[in-house]
């Protein structure tokens, strides 16, 4: 359901990093993180290469075709990096690139968090085998976590390599995989670590405005209207998920016993998905969120829902701003990066609130 784009395993930036790190406690998290983004890297086919091939399957190369175009757009009309991400392919052989592993505390929604060197720290540990997150995942629940694995079909490097497209996201409607490549090539243009909040709500503006003039420039009618629907039904999801977590917020910090918080937890997901099936009544479109809502719920999977969209409508007033230029939003956003956390916060969120007034 949610993608996350940036991810720790950037740090893969050369084999010799798992050397540099031999004292560090991580060692065995480094080491697989370098062995898988090597993998890729090994695996990796340029598509010009599979286009001009006689023998490869006809619909990939129609669909990789389209990627190029995405690509050329990306960086002739949004100003995005003019490098060799996106113009190669590899097929792993399985569904995901990644798994995520995330974990809270019983009674409380808090994210743990995972530091890494130059990355900062991230809600979330990933790794390129099932078996070693389903692993890290046991073990954090033994210890009394609420724990969630989700597979992730894509990360970004950050500009660390070149990005290939994946057959764990190729397969998707021409507006996502758009929404997919400006925002993973959003984050190569400005990355902060330790503040996802900023990094994911640059990142989602620039996706919706490529994704919006991308359709100006080459979508049908039908194509903007079913965006527009799903980027409604995805806020009345994310809307959902989140006054289901302020509600367990209030019930872990009120002075109720831990029997009782655990009793109302189970009856807030409860109505949770009560709610769920109301709104999905009224729109079938909600169907792709079934998975999701099936699961046996936990604080943890509150925690792998996208809440990095708060400052987007403060990006977009900066867009705004800048005349609609791309360049000069991303100097704007560059020169934001430079101030301290809680001041260019504070400057973003003036932003929004002055466009809304």
């Amino acid at each position: 359901m949610t993608r996350l784009p940036s991810h720790p395993l950037r740090l893969a930036a050369a084999a010799g990093l798992a050397v540099w790190l031999g004292g560090c406690a991580n060692l065995g998290y480094y080491v697989q993180a370098v062995s898988g983004q090597m993998d890729i890297l090994r695996r990796a086919r340029p598509i010009e290469e599979i286009t001009a091939d006689p023998q490869a399957d006809q619909a990939l190369k129609r669909r990789l075709a389209g990627v190029a175009r995405l690509r050329e757009f990306a960086s002739r009309e949004l100003k995005l990096p003019d490098n060799r991400s996106y113009a190669s392919y590899v097929d792993l052989e399985r569904p995901y690139v990644v798994w995520n592993v995330f974990a809270t505390p019983e009674l409380s929604t808090q994210p743990r968090q995972w530091c890494f060197i130059g990355a900062g720290c991230v809600s979330y540990r990933g790794f390129f085998s099932k078996e070693e997150a389903e692993r890290f995942a046991e073990q954090l629940g033994s210890e009394g976590d609420d724990v969630y694995v989700a597979g992730v079909p894509a990360y970004s490097t950050l500009g660390w390599f070149n990005d290939p497209v994946l057959n764990t996201f190729i397969g998707y409607p021409e507006t996502e995989l758009a929404r997919l490549i400006f925002h993973e090539l959003a984050h190569q243009v400005v990355y902060l670590p330790d503040d996802s909040i900023f990094n994911e709500s640059f990142a989602t503006a620039v996706e919706l405005e490529g994704v919006s003039r991308w359709l100006d420039r080459n979508g049908t009618p039908g194509q903007r209207s079913a965006f527009e629907a799903e980027q409604q039904r995805r806020a009345a999801f994310t809307a959902l998920v989140l006054k289901c977590r302020e509600r367990l917020e209030e019930l872990f910090a009120s002075g109720d016993s831990d029997a009782g918080k655990r009793a109302a937890k189970a009856r807030i997901f409860g109505e949770l998905r009560q709610e769920f099936a109301r709104i999905k009544a009224a729109d079938g479109g909600f169907s792709r969120y079934d998975r999701w809502i099936a699961q046996r719920i936990n604080n943890a999977h509150l925690a792998s829902v996208a809440t990095y969209t708060q400052l987007v409508p403060a990006f977009r007033a900066l867009l705004a701003q800048q005349n609609g230029d791309m360049g000069r939003l991303y100097e704007a956003v560059r020169e934001l990066g430079r101030q301290p956390q809680a001041e260019r916060t504070s400057r973003l969120q003036s932003a929004g609130h002055s466009r809304m007034e």
